[in-house]
């Protein structure tokens, strides 16, 4: 401590009841009334490095949001329009929030929308959540839900999804706070079945409850080097309640409690083709699902309240997978027509051959992550013959080299040796 009567070395004050005097090395000492001030400082700085950030957001209107996804996403024109509206209106709050001062609305608080998506697998969930971030230049990151436990068990910390978060924004947590995370497989955490377990269901239940706070938004206390929390390490606070949480998952087996709801179930050998008219009436408008529904697939209320935005997304068919291959800006023969390029060797395919690519990738029931395996099998000879070949050739794909579910190496090479 000081000794009696000596000033701050700052504004020159002594102490009194309301102001004490602070001693720092080499005789230099503060005031309370300093350290306030200090503080003040310090605050008010970070709440201006926020709003700058928050100002040089550019938040696009929906209808600009889903053209951007159209030349990515094929199909799902329902889920696109969903998300552009959500995405619009979350970052609107962010962004316009801050300088919107009509009195009319000053008491109302504009809550977060977090987003569910649910669809089968290969039907582009998360690519829509990864276009979604590049569109808007905020940090992105995808996590797996089945990684996660409860706190204090094997496992992953529900809190250490955040820290993925700060390192996609170099561990910038100003940027980090409006970033977007993609929880994947979160269907893969429901409760086993409708009734509360009395035992811990550390994967399952006990994931989605520690989930809550998070969605919802809170300040979690994040270890920098991730791991387990323990109290002497320091920690990196961050604010949950600007970040937009995107959950998906395919929810096997979630139409079967649909149709029970509905009354649609099968008995017998036959079903009522009015019941399965209306079914297929309510899967082209994609407003199948209700709450309840999620329930009794083992997700927990309080986690459904905290999703309000849920966009369904159908399978794909045989027309969306052929404009997969051609139409989106990184479609996958335009990606090989490139790396052939750079052998320069061009390569064609035939309608017919895409045809059969996407009527196969049908059959495999993955998606669009069926034609990558095709495509991957399919030309690989192609691609390893290429490089060693003159330059200047063409090689054309047609429907009878996929149904023999691979090209002959000695065909490839003697196409290739060609002149085109």
């Amino acid at each position: 401590m000081p000794k009696k009567n000596e000033n701050c070395s700052f504004c020159g004050k002594t102490a009194n009841n309301n102001r004490m005097i602070i001693a720092g090395p080499e005789s230099v000492n503060i005031c309370s009334d300093c350290v306030k001030y200090c503080d003040s400082m310090i605050t008010s700085s970070g709440e201006m490095k926020t709003t700058a950030n928050r100002s040089g957001l550019k938040v696009p209107m929906p209808h600009e949001i889903k053209a951007s996804l159209d030349q990515y996403v094929i199909g799902h024109e329902y889920t696109k329009k969903v998300l552009a509206v959500a995405v619009h209106n979350h970052y609107k709050r962010l962004v316009q929030g801050v300088h919107f001062k009509d009195e009319e609305y000053a008491d109302v608080e504009i809550e977060k929308s977090n987003i569910m998506l649910m669809g089968p697998t290969g039907s582009g969930k998360t690519l829509l959540a990864r276009t979604l971030a590049k569109l808007l230049d905020v940090p992105f990151t995808i996590v797996d839900a089945t990684t996660l436990t409860e706190a204090g068990y094997v496992g992953e910390d529900v809190e250490n999804i955040l820290l993925s978060l700060l390192q996609a924004s170099d561990m910038d947590v100003t940027r980090a706070e409006m970033g977007i995370i993609y929880v994947d497989e979160i269907d893969k955490i429901g409760r086993k079945t409708e009734n509360v377990s009395i035992t811990r269901d550390v994967s399952g239940e006990g994931v989605q409850q520690a989930l809550l706070k998070i969605l919802e938004g809170s300040v979690c206390r994040v270890p920098p080097g991730g791991g387990r929390k323990h109290p002497q390490q320091e920690y990196i606070k961050i604010n949950t309640a600007n970040i937009l949480f995107i959950c998906g998952g395919a929810f096997v087996g979630l139409d079967d409690i649909f149709k029970r709801r509905q009354g649609n179930q099968k008995v017998g050998f036959h079903e009522e083709q009015k019941n399965a008219k209306k079914v297929k009436v309510d899967k082209e408008r994609e407003l199948t699902v209700e709450p309840e529904d999620l329930v009794k697939y083992g997700l927990i209320p309080e986690l459904i309240g905290r999703l309000p935005v849920i966009a369904q997304m159908k399978e794909l068919t045989e027309e969306d997978l052929i404009r997969i291959l051609i139409e989106p800006k990184s479609c996958m023969t335009s990606q090989y027509k490139k790396l052939l390029a750079m052998e320069d060797v061009e390569i064609s395919f035939t309608e017919s051959a895409l045809q059969e690519i996407a009527h196969q990738a049908i059959k495999k029931g993955t998606g669009a992550r069926g034609l990558r395996t095709i495509f991957e099998h399919l030309m690989l000879d192609v691609m390893y013959e290429a490089p060693r070949t003159s330059k200047g050739k063409s090689v054309r794909i047609t429907k009878q080299m996929i149904q023999q579910h691979h090209i002959d190496p000695e065909a490839i090479l003697s196409i290739l040796k060609k002149a085109s």
